[in-house]
């Protein structure tokens, strides 16, 4: 198994994780670099893979520094599915429209600009065609529910309490006689508010310590009285 880390490395935004088992590769998250010009420029790169050979993706929230470049990620070759929860389906059906809403603005808006000044043409980085697509390959998972991702790879999401919908992924990873257990955390938040959701026992992690945990982001709340 080979884990490289493509994202929300020194910076927080741009999650995104490319794992290799077995020959297979797949995606936990493919978020937009968001901040200043320099860091947001990260998005015009291109991807370190081929998306084609890109055989899933497992998506922990809908914030679009963990899945705004889906779209980016369809447009450039990716049919495979894309594991999440069904409210994080939801949010994603707004956001990810919304954000390539901005992308066709903001280059027409460059086009217009730089016609005067004999400029190049500016692409957006994705439409709002390429969101409607991602958003097609989306497949729904329950809280708890185990499912496998590619041979020799099952996922089960687990309440992370951060948004609605959000997920920690709880990963194990079966090589010949190597079982491997991983943590990626999305964003968690450690304290519930009043009225949250309490997970049920099947939402939360199974016992036992895992072998690797990747955190993203950690939000801290204070109790209210």
């Amino acid at each position: 198994m080979k884990i490289t880390f493509l994202g929300a490395t020194r910076t927080v935004t741009g999650s995104c994780y490319l794992l290799e088992v077995g020959g297979h590769k797949f995606l936990v998250d493919c978020g937009m670099f968001q901040g200043s010009k320099l860091i947001k420029a990260l998005n015009e790169k291109e991807f370190l893979f081929h998306p084609g050979e890109i055989e899933a993706v497992v998506l922990t929230h809908a914030h679009v520094d963990h899945s705004g470049l889906l779209p980016k990620l369809v447009k450039e070759g990716f049919r495979g599915p894309i594991y999440c929860t069904k409210s994080t389906e939801e949010l994603c059906s707004i956001l990810l429209p919304d954000s390539a809403h901005i992308q066709e603005g903001e280059a027409e808006y460059a086009n217009r600009k730089g016609m005067r000044a004999g400029k190049k043409i500016v692409e957006p980085l994705f439409t709002v065609d390429d969101a409607a697509r991602a958003l097609h390959l989306f497949k729904l998972r329950s809280f708890g529910e185990a499912f496998n991702v590619v041979p020799g790879v099952t996922v089960t999401f687990r309440v992370a309490g951060h948004i609605l919908g959000s997920a920690f992924v709880e990963m194990s990873v079966n090589e010949g006689d190597k079982k491997t257990r991983l943590i990626f955390t999305g964003d968690i938040r450690l304290l519930r508010r009043r009225g949250q959701h309490r997970p049920a026992d099947s939402e939360r992690p199974a016992a036992g310590r895992g072998d690797g945990l990747s955190r993203s982001g950690i939000h801290l709340r204070q109790p209210h009285p």
